[in-house]
């Protein structure tokens, strides 16, 4: 037997309305399936109803012929697997700690990481694929993929393929329900509940991100916060009740301000180093219901000598200017370890004395046992991210690309301005000249402009690794150009540093990485006389500029002409028009009038 033409198409156009047309996507236009169908946590790639909006519905019923609407089940309690299966994960910037909304990050331990993340990065989780067309162009689908009809906002029915199949994206396994994770299941899963609203809602079973952190005074039986001041104002006065915010690590910075320094220096908590840890840290929100257990409870470490503030003649001695906490935290598990460390300083004791201090408050991944030290943070995984530090090296050395900077009075400052990736920035600073002889003269000159160590190569990617040297490009220099071929008694000078960086995307369109493809460091001299080095000053410059050297790939041919036939039966369009209503020519002008129109036009030219 031979099978009839018509039943071997996959997909039978019969005609193409104003604007209808396939829509290959990474998820439908406007209707989306519902989040059952796109596997857990999809975020980024395949859009998601937003809450408070009624998901898409399938349509009950549909007269789409031999169109297989299918729908992949899925159970909705899953459990994903502990890391999502990843070729890269893109957003693991810090080694060693877990990166905020990072799913895939493998130093979180979070067997769900939206219990503890607000939602997750995209590029974290694998996503699935739609490809839409107007239902009313669909006859018969043998799509092998499963597919469903969706009702858009204005009406029109889509008919969409779920290309990708996320069982294959995910793992799939049995909830494990025990005694130490029922209480999260209950929370995390349960609906309303018939507790009374008067009750008190028990602490969480661990700390999310953002959550101020619990800590305990023993001696007075106190429950309190982890406290990280920060500047308010236009002084920048210190607001001591500033809580630190759980994995949020920064840095603050605030002033102090004394009328009787005399009095304060050993009164003032804020000046005492024993204030910042005589209590200890609550692994989990829960340890509050039972203090006693010192399970619950981790205790502060001190790193760093403290001595206690003293007044000594019209000095303040010991007076703590900086303060640093180490957090190491283990997931849901809480946090395993604390320390701390100071810097101290001495006041002079004066009308309107002031202090600046610094906190600041670093968590990483807590190691049972004694690894090597884990590099610096990356400025991309692997591609650089815009705004992150430019790495450079130096021997052996891991550093990031200064430029200059400036002190209050215009001259140039030991600390330095950090070189941003694809950041265009200019500084500059007043340098005393020396009673030196020339080439030492140079010499200064030279490192104060390039900083020290002098860089010798850049990463060509953000997380490149200082043991393969592979991964780095050596910067290219030229040197003064100047010359003081007609004087005697002149020294050329470096005035200027100009740090040109060529990059460039590669890989693919949908996630291009970007790499440092060449850097060069391009100096400025002029001539000075010997005798002016004494009393003079000179301006240096550093500038950086960023050069996008990208070729893009030749723009993709235009899709194939569609041969169109026409069905043998002339009333056949007839008989579809009738039959649709104006219920799928939602939104367009119904071809009915015009075609009765045309056939009395017809007619009435027989009739003349």
């Amino acid at each position: 037997m031979c099978a009839s033409p018509l039943l071997l198409l996959q997909v039978l156009f019969l005609g193409v309305p104003e604007g209808a047309r396939p829509q290959p996507s990474s998820s439908p236009s406007g209707p989306v399936p519902t989040p059952s169908d796109l596997g857990p946590g999809s975020q980024g790639g395949t859009p998601q109803p937003t809450e408070g909006t009624e998901p898409p519905r399938a349509v009950p019923g549909s007269s789409t012929e031999g169109s297989a609407v299918v729908t992949p089940s899925a159970p909705g309690n899953r459990t994903a697997d502990l890391f999502p299966v990843l070729p890269v994960c893109v957003c693991d910037l810090t080694p060693g700690t877990c990166d905020i909304n990072c799913c895939c990050d493998k130093d979180c331990y979070l067997l769900h990481p939206r219990t503890v993340f607000s939602f997750c990065l995209p590029g974290s989780v694998r996503s699935s694929s739609w490809v839409c067309v107007d239902n009313s162009l669909i006859f018969r689908s043998n799509s092998p993929f499963p597919s469903r009809v969706f009702m858009d906002p204005n009406g029109i029915r889509q008919f969409c393929v779920h290309v990708n199949n996320s069982k294959l994206n995910y793992f799939q396994e049995l909830q494990k329900v025990n005694a130490s994770n029922f209480q999260a299941l209950v929370t995390e899963f349960e609906g309303k509940s018939f507790t009374s609203t008067f009750q008190t809602q028990s602490p969480s079973s661990f700390y999310r991100a953002g959550d101020p952190i619990l800590t305990y005074f023993s001696k007075w039986s106190v429950i309190s916060l982890l406290r990280q001041p920060a500047g308010v104002g236009a002084g920048g006065l210190c607001a001591e009740n500033n809580p630190a915010g759980f994995l949020e690590s920064k840095s603050t910075t605030c002033a102090h301000f004394f009328k009787n320094l005399a009095k304060s220096c050993t009164l003032d908590p804020a000046l005492n180093a024993a204030s910042y840890y005589n209590f200890t840290v609550l692994k989990v929100p829960r340890g509050m219901t039972d203090l006693q257990n010192m399970k619950f409870q981790v205790p502060v470490t001190l790193v760093s000598k403290a001595d206690s503030p003293l007044l000594a003649g019209n000095t303040c001695q010991n007076v703590v200017s900086q303060v640093v906490y180490e957090i190491e935290t283990n997931g849901t598990f809480g946090i395993q370890k604390v320390s701390v460390s100071f810097e101290q300083t001495n006041l002079n004791i004066e009308p309107g004395t002031s202090i600046q201090q610094h906190f600041i408050v670093r968590f990483k991944a807590f190691r049972q046992s004694t690894t090597a030290s884990l590099p610096g943070p990356r400025s991309g995984n692997p591609g650089y991210i815009v705004g992150k530090p430019l790495l450079a090296l130096t021997g052996d050395l891991t550093h990031k690309m200064t430029l200059l900077q400036s002190q209050g009075d215009g001259t140039c400052s030991v600390k330095r301005h950090e070189v941003q990736f694809g950041v265009n920035a200019m500084s500059g600073c007043r340098f005393r000249l020396k009673n030196v002889d020339c080439s030492r003269l140079q010499q200064d000159l030279f490192q104060t402009l390039h900083g020290r160590p002098r860089p010798e190569h850049v990463a060509i990617f953000g997380n490149a690794n200082p043991a393969q040297k592979g991964e780095w490009t050596r910067i290219l220099s030229r040197n003064c150009s100047v010359s003081a071929m007609h004087c005697t008694s002149c020294c050329v000078i470096p005035i200027s540093l100009e740090i040109q960086v060529l990059w460039a995307y590669i890989g693919l369109q949908s996630n291009p990485q970007a790499h440092v493809s060449r850097t060069r460091f391009l100096y400025q001299c002029q001539s000075r006389q010997d005798s002016q080095q004494v009393t003079e000053e000179v301006s240096l410059t550093t500038v950086v500029t960023f050069v996008d050297i990208t070729q893009k790939p030749e723009l993709p041919r235009g899709q194939p002409r569609l041969d169109w036939k026409l069905p043998f039966d002339f009333f056949f369009p007839f008989k579809v028009a009738f039959s649709k209503g104006t219920d799928s020519q939602k939104g367009s002008v119904t071809p009915i009038p015009a075609l009765c129109l045309l056939l009395l036009g017809v007619l009435s030219l027989e009739t003349e």
